[in-house]
């Protein structure tokens, strides 16, 4: 039996515990545990329960000792831009905000009075989106600046919840990209942005990246379930992870990461911080081995997501695509409207989109569906142009990977909208990426390239033709 290594990957709306091994070059998956996750109000502000999180990731490596399953390795990944503050006494300091809280609502402004959004673009080459942790730092400092002051430690979700299983604190360069104060040049914390803006310069380690080895799991840990094993770094960005299981290895190949958001790209070897790409805004995220994921965050199936639970989950998102599919509605919503992020009703959200541009209102589920699917497969389709304007070249195809990529209805859509064919699955693909950065630093795979040559034909990839 080869080693088991297991990534807990975890979402905005849920968790889960995926064991991998590798056997004849193909790569084998197992599920073992899954979880719920979502924000919470807290005294106004809406919020991640850490302290559950950290316990369902606990309550899932029981469950590998359970088993008999006991991994060579482990790594986390979660959603970015968040973090927790630790105090002295590595104590949380205040709220553990989530990007949908409103608190960052102005503190683009705030930060432009510091550093130019042009200079800032081309400092980062990060996508000006106003929950960046940029603007949630901004924020502290302008209505909080006590807890910056308390504050010894700055941690990524992924890199607390590994803090909190070993003892020991690294930032993860992927993750730390999306803060928008990481240089793509050095690939280190920008510090004379971080001390232009004021904030603390004793918050930001040196970054590491992933296939970094962070440590054993504490004495307490082992004891509380039941093994011990290394925690490895994967990309703990969870979009880093479902690219590095895009499983094709030609040079100019675009993807969509398609989950709660839909993450639309390419991979580089450089970054783009011209004003030109400022202007299509797209981001220039942190890869694996020091790639470029050259994108744009797109909604995604945050929407149908959001319906689907208004309809009281009457109806899975297969029926919601098979009823889209037999729709005529022909609305179109813009899916990046800031009116989608978080409205109190995403039904009358788009409704009210559709209202205010003098289009048919959807009325049914089925039509409700149909418009939002529509509209992110026309939305794929303008980004696909704008990258091609971008980079100056042309995609052959497009692969789809993680849950998105069982939408069968949005997956035609889609060829239809680009022209090009696409290539859906695998549908775990954010917990394969994690596994595949730790197959890689044990030595499971010589390299990136022959990695991914395993997930194409370890996994199953449907093709839908333009």
């Amino acid at each position: 039996m080869g080693k088991y290594y297991l990534a807990v990957d975890i979402g905005a709306s849920s968790g889960r515990h995926m064991l991998g091994t590798v056997k004849g070059g193909k790569m084998y998956l197992e599920e073992i545990y899954r979880f719920s996750n979502g924000m919470s109000p807290v005294n106004g502000e809406l919020c991640w329960d850490v302290n559950a999180l950290f316990h369902e990731i606990k309550e899932g490596m029981k469950k590998c000792a359970e088993l008999g399953k006991i991994p060579y390795c482990m790594g986390i990944d979660t959603w970015a831009v968040d973090f927790v503050l630790l105090d002295k006494n590595d104590r949380i300091i205040g709220n553990t905000a989530g990007y949908r809280d409103d608190r960052t609502q102005g503190m683009d402004e705030e930060v432009y009075k510091l550093v130019s959004k042009e200079e800032l673009y081309r400092r980062t080459g990060i996508q000006k989106q106003i929950f960046n942790t940029i603007y949630q730092l901004m924020s502290l400092k302008q209505n909080h600046p006590e807890q910056l002051e308390k504050a010894q430690s700055l941690l990524m979700i992924p890199d607390y919840f590994n803090f909190k299983l070993t003892g020991i604190k690294k930032q993860e360069y992927t993750n730390a990209t999306t803060t928008q104060l990481v240089s793509p040049e050095t690939m280190e914390w920008d510090m004379e942005l971080i001390r232009r803006l004021g904030y603390p310069e004793r918050l930001f380690l040196p970054l590491s990246v992933p296939g970094t080895t962070v440590g054993e799991l504490s004495g307490v840990i082992q004891k509380e379930v039941g093994f011990n094993c290394q925690v490895v770094l994967p990309a703990t960005h969870d979009t880093g992870s479902a690219v590095v299981a895009v499983p094709s290895n030609q040079e100019d190949v675009l993807y969509i990461s398609s989950g709660t958001w839909s993450l639309m790209g390419t991979e580089r070897m450089a970054a783009n911080c011209s004003l030109e790409s400022m202007k299509a805004n797209f981001t220039n995220e942190g890869g694996y081995f020091f790639r470029f994921r050259f994108l744009k965050n797109i909604m995604g199936l945050w929407m149908i997501q959001s319906v689907k639970k208004e309809l009281d989950n009457r109806y899975s998102f297969a029926e919601l695509c098979e009823m889209a599919s037999k729709e005529t509605i022909s609305s179109i919503v813009d899916c990046n409207d800031d009116c989608f992020l978080a409205p109190k009703s995403m039904t009358e959200a788009v409704r009210g989109a559709c209202r205010e541009s003098g289009q048919a209102v959807p009325e049914t589920p089925g039509q409700l569906a149909a418009v939002i699917y529509n509209s992110l497969a026309v939305c794929y389709g303008k980004t696909l142009e704008e990258i091609e304007a971008v980079t100056g070249k042309r995609y052959g195809c497009v692969h789809i990977v993680g849950g998105g990529a069982n939408a069968e209805y949005l997956n035609i859509l889609t060829a239809k909208a680009t022209k090009r064919d696409v290539y859906a699955g695998p549908t775990e693909a954010t917990a394969i990426g994690n596994l595949t950065a730790q197959m890689l630093k044990s030595g499971e795979f010589n390299s990136l390239k022959e990695a991914r040559e395993s997930i194409f034909k370890s996994f199953e990839i449907k093709k839908y033709s333009a």
